[in-house]
Order: C-alpha cells, then structure tokens, then sequence
C-alpha cells in the first residue's frame, strides 16, 4: 500500500491523570469527545444506585477552566454568557452559556466569580478547545486576560447524599456553610488552594474538589475519598451513571439537548438568558464606545424570537407507557402517527424505574399529559408528556 493511500492517522486520546487508576479498577473505557473516558466500573444501574441512595466518586478532570482577570473581566463575561454575571457575589457560580450571534449554543457553562475582576467559566469537555478559542476572540476588545488553565485542575465530583458526610472528613471547610451554587477555597486531603465548590450534574447533594493535575497528587485524593466514602458503601463511578442521573433530573447534554443549531428558547432555558440584564455594569461608558452593540452575544436572536411568539419547537420530558426504550434519534410522533420530533436522550431510569427521554416537539403537542408515540423497531410506542424534571431531590427534614 502506498504511503498516499494509508489511512490517516487517528489523533490519540486525551487523557486525564487519573487513566492509570481507571484501568486499575477495570473500567470500561470509551471515547468520550477524544477523551479516554470510564463509562463505568461495577456496572451503570449500581452506580446510578449508589449516587442516588448513598454517594459516588466521579473523575471530571476532562472538563475546561477558562479564566477571565482582569479590570474588564466582568464586562467581558457579561458580553460573551447569556446570564448576569453582575448578580454573582465572590465564591458564588452560576449557570449560563455561550451563543452564537443566531441565539443558538456555543456551550453551556458554569461562571464563577472568585474577586470582583476575577472570573472562571467551566466548560465541557468536547467543546473546551472551540470555547477556548471562541472567548479569546470575544473578549479581546476588553481589559482582561483570557487564560486556560484546564490542563491544570484534576476535577473530582463527590455526589449523592452522604457526599458532605465523605468530604468533610477530608477538610476543616465548613462544608454545611457552603450553599448550593457557593463555593470556597480551602485545604483538602492535606493540598492547599483546593476550590470546592456545590453544584453537580446528577440532581443530587455533592462537591466538586479542583486539585493540582499531577498523577500522584490526584491519585492520592482519588483513594483518600474512596476511603473516607468506604462506611458508605461508596462506588466509583462513570460517565454512563452521570448520563442516567442528568436525564433523571432533567438536565441538558451538548450534542443532545442543545448545540449551535439548537436555540435558547427551544430549550426551555430562557430563566438563564437575561435580556434585561445591565449593558454595562460598571462606571465609565464612555471607554465602551469602542463595541458595535452594547449587548451580550446571542442576545438579539433570541429577542426576536421571543417577540415573534416564541420558538417552534419545545423540549418535553417522555414517559413511556408501553414496553420500549426511547432512544436518542429515535422519531416522536403524533397519536395518528405523523413524525412531529426527535428524541435527544432516552434511557431506562434506574431509581424511577421508568423508561424516559427528552424530545423536540411542536409547540401544540408540549403540554403536560399530551399523549404521543416513540418509534421503536417500526413500531409506534405510546408515551405521555409529563412534567420535568422526571426526578427530584427530596427535601432534606427539619
């Protein structure tokens, strides 16, 4: 075979420094957006199981930190998310997103305010070197650095409900203080400067602890947790669980429920866009003349489609009612049988014990109670609009 018709080269997975532990422990590995990721250890549904009733261990190191710092740093948060950042106290996160100028989805993000000119956005995994570089790009016509540092953190998710009971044997932060959306810097596992924040993606309690990325010191914090979790029954747990327990809670994926031809107002995120948020959240306007619009990017598309009667198309939450499991792609259609959507995410639910799934629909069949059909194997499935999110923390007793 000639060196010109060779099949090129696949680009190597990306690795988090917790790899060697992963395969350790015998996980299922898969590539997760060019990652080299765990989709699970002892199996989805007692992983799903463990978050839900007592608490699990995730390795999110695969995850992006971009930092903005800075005299302008605000404003450049302000004009590159959707949400108003001005609203955020120090240690306070919020969750929000990158438009393009058509409304759509960059990414959704997490925004940490840490100083009143210091700001760290979190970004997914699959998209940080596009996010990366859209901020850059964004943010330049500002007074404030643009850095990466995702290659940095080792990030570790400890979620379920003994998750304060597991992490405060490990720290002297007052982990109760800490509100959900709060975060702190503190000592974890005898390692300075740790940010630990409250916030998850599985509708559960949980911390995430931002360590330094060397393999010894994120290998030692991986075994002190899963000691300290051991009275727990604690699991190490992967991306396969994550999946199941965001779908439960109704929360979105990139690539699934939004994306950049995937709209805010589809979505049903509009509580996160703030149209009426300040332009400009500090003194001095005069230094902003220098922008074409005093306006957050994305903000006019979806004003727009807000004054035009809203989107054409609804995310919904799907109960099966008959035996079959909504896949994503899957067609949704309408009781005679006309294609009307898709599904996004579809899985069996291991606590709800339900078939679920997220789909788009028209706006007239996105009431709660509608009855519609799933497409399995060329047979239409009866399924039901319900109300989300399909799963609910229960709210701790006084």
């Amino acid at each position: 075979m000639s060196a010109s018709s060779a099949t090129p080269a696949q680009p190597a997975l990306k690795r988090t420094a917790l790899n060697p532990v992963h395969r350790a422990l015998r996980a299922k590995m898969v590539d997760f957006g060019g990652w080299d990721m765990p989709v699970e250890y002892s199996g989805l549904i007692a992983e799903h199981m463990a978050v839900r009733t007592r608490v699990g261990l995730f390795d999110v190191s695969h995850m992006g930190e971009i930092q903005l710092r800075g005299p302008e740093a605000l404003d450049a948060v302000q004009y590159v998310s959707m949400n108003d950042a001005s609203r955020l106290q120090d240690g306070q996160a919020q969750y929000s997103a990158l438009l393009t100028a058509e409304g759509t989805f960059v990414d959704d993000i997490l925004v940490y305010r840490f100083s009143p000119n210091d700001y760290l956005l979190v970004v997914n995994a699959g998209t940080r070197p596009k996010d990366v570089a859209w901020v850059r790009q964004h943010a330049q016509r500002f007074h404030c650095h643009v850095s990466d540092y995702s290659d940095y953190y080792s990030q570790l998710a400890v979620q379920g409900p003994q998750a304060l009971a597991v992490v405060q044997k490990l720290t002297d932060v007052p982990l109760n203080e800490i509100k959900n959306y709060w975060s702190r810097w503190g000592t974890v596992c005898g390692v300075d400067n740790v940010l630990i924040s409250r916030t998850g993606y599985t509708g559960e309690d949980g911390f995430e602890l931002y360590i330094p990325s060397d393999a010894a010191t994120s290998e030692r914090v991986w075994n002190e947790i899963l000691a300290a979790g051991k009275e727990f029954d604690i699991l190490p747990c992967g991306l396969g669980a994550r999946n199941t327990l965001r779908l439960e809670a109704s929360m979105p994926l990139y690539g699934h429920e939004i994306s950049d031809i995937i709209t805010v107002p589809e979505v049903g995120l509009d509580r996160f866009c703030k149209l009426d948020k300040p332009e400009f959240p500090e003194v001095g306007l005069d230094r902003f003349c220098k922008l074409d619009k005093p306006e957050f990017l994305g903000q006019s598309a979806v004003q727009r489609i807000v004054e035009q009667g809203g989107p054409e198309r609804k995310l919904v939450g799907l109960e099966m009612m008959e035996r079959g499991i909504a896949r994503d792609e899957y067609p949704v259609c309408s009781p005679d049988g006309t294609t009307i959507g898709v599904v996004t995410s579809g899985s069996p639910a291991p606590f709800l014990k339900k078939n679920i799934a997220l789909a788009y629909v028209p706006p007239s069949f996105s009431e709660v109670g509608t009855e519609l059909a799933v497409t399995i194997r060329n047979q239409n499935v009866r399924a039901q609009v319900v109300a989300q999110p399909f799963y609910k923390r229960p709210k701790k007793q006084a």
